[in-house]
């Protein structure tokens, strides 16, 4: 038997929670909640401004429990209506992180995020993500670390 009763729960509560962890030591977070709110502002920030077909695409790599704070409170209809210049990015991920002990710079916070997505989701989709962008959202990306292979 599985802590939570089924083994699809624990295994994307704990692939969140390492997805938390990972993007939490990143930004030097005291806490975990501070991650989350640095995920969840980033990626519906970042679906805000994917074509629907885009949005739903990249959802489907993410885990469960991931996937449902993505889609929350998307009004698909409104999607792409977003601004779309960089600086209303950051502005709108930016007064979620007055507070926080770590880390307070949007800048970084979305490139955290955006790294930890170009670590979890396969190239081929985080390629279309990226070509669906304008170029002032694609310079936020980081730079890809080459695979040790």
């Amino acid at each position: 038997m599985s802590a939570h009763g089924l083994a699809v729960f624990d295994d994307t509560m704990h692939t969140t929670n390492a997805w938390l962890k990972e993007l939490g030591e990143a930004l030097h977070f005291e806490s975990r909640s501070d991650a989350y709110r640095a995920l969840r502002e980033t990626m519906h920030a970042l679906r805000d401004r994917l074509p629907p077909g885009i949005a739903v695409s990249l959802a489907a790599q993410l885990p469960m429990l991931v996937r449902g704070f993505y889609y929350e409170g998307w009004q698909i209809n409104s999607s792409n209506h977003a601004e779309r210049s960089a600086e209303a990015f950051i502005g709108q991920i930016a007064p979620h992180f007055h507070q926080t002990k770590g880390q307070r710079d949007p800048r970084a916070i979305i490139a955290a995020v955006f790294a930890l997505l170009d670590r979890k989701i396969s190239d081929g989709e985080m390629h279309n993500v990226k070509n669906c962008l304008p170029h002032g959202i694609r310079a936020l990306w980081p730079a890809k670390a080459p695979s040790a292979r």
